[in-house]
């Protein structure tokens, strides 16, 4: 059976597309989907790490984790690292967005400023921060000194050091966020915003009634990046505390590599990697069903 010039040259532009994206395929495979699969295999299973032999013990690692008091607090920990950093960073990010969503003269220069804590290394960010929390000669406790304020221990003190590394990350994402946000704004029609002053409409409601619907697709992506990096937190923890102190800033990227390379117990690791990948999901499942709802596409 011949096939038609238009038949051949439809399977040849095929042929090209997924010959192009095979590389990609083979990537992601290889460093994705495999060491998932691989995941879930050791977690049935008793892996010591440089140990060849493997014993296979069903769901017992699963059932030490949910009995894992330290697990649980380091579930919450991430939780509330999470619940702070995401609404935080995204109303900073909007915020320096609509303020800097203007053709005044250097805005070049603050956007440029603002974004630059993105392009930092973040163990060098981490180093950085260490510094202005020093206890003794920070300049975050100097200016609290000069305000009449007590000098606070931020990385040393269970209480302080958790809301320490929010604020790190507040600085250090937002600036990406506002990024995403600003291309967003520049595509909002100007004739909506002028028709708006004409009538009377303050800024406030401007930023409510047109603004944030008109860029809500942005809003809902920004969420579901910003709370992928959330569950990814580890160089900040490993740099700046080392999970401490009394483990009250351990999360579980840094609870995982704990189990995994400093007590060398990949199996337990892996269950806690699948349970963190499962609550992940769930979490983007239920933004998906509650915010992207809520989403309004132009044209739509």
């Amino acid at each position: 059976m011949m096939l038609s010039a238009t038949t051949r040259a439809r399977w040849s532009e095929a042929g090209l597309a997924y010959a192009l994206i095979l590389p990609s395929l083979v990537f992601l495979a290889a460093f994705t989907y495999w060491p998932i699969i691989r995941s879930v295999y050791f977690s049935f299973h008793d892996v010591v790490l440089g140990k060849p032999d493997i014993f296979f013990l069903g769901w017992e690692n699963y059932e030490r984790l949910w009995n894992d008091s330290l697990f649980w607090k380091v579930l919450g920990n991430t939780a509330f690292y999470t619940l702070l950093t995401i609404p935080l960073s995204i109303g900073t990010a909007l915020l320096l967005a609509v303020a800097l969503d203007s053709k005044l003269r250097g805005m070049a220069i603050y956007r440029s400023a603002f974004f630059y804590p993105v392009m930092i290394p973040s163990v060098a960010a981490g180093m950085v921060w260490v510094f202005l929390y020093a206890p003794g000669y920070g300049p975050i406790n100097d200016m609290l000194a000069a305000l009449g304020l007590p000098r606070l221990e931020w990385l040393y003190n269970s209480r302080w050091a958790l809301p320490a590394i929010i604020l790190m990350s507040i600085w250090k994402y937002s600036g990406y966020f506002m990024l995403i946000l600003l291309a967003a704004l520049q595509l909002v029609p100007s004739d909506l915003y002028e028709a708006a002053r004409l009538d009377g409409v303050s800024a406030w409601q401007r930023l409510i009634h047109i603004t944030i619907p008109l860029i809500s697709p942005t809003l809902y992506f920004v969420v579901v990046i910003g709370l992928l990096h959330s569950y990814q937190i580890f160089d900040y923890v490993y740099v700046m505390t080392q999970g401490g102190p009394a483990d009250s800033t351990n999360v579980l990227t840094f609870y995982i590599y704990q189990n995994g390379f400093q007590y060398q117990d990949i199996g337990y690791a892996s269950a806690i990697a699948n349970t963190l990948l499962v609550f992940v999901l769930g979490l983007i499942g239920i933004v998906a069903a509650t915010l992207g709802r809520r989403v309004h596409y132009l044209g739509r």
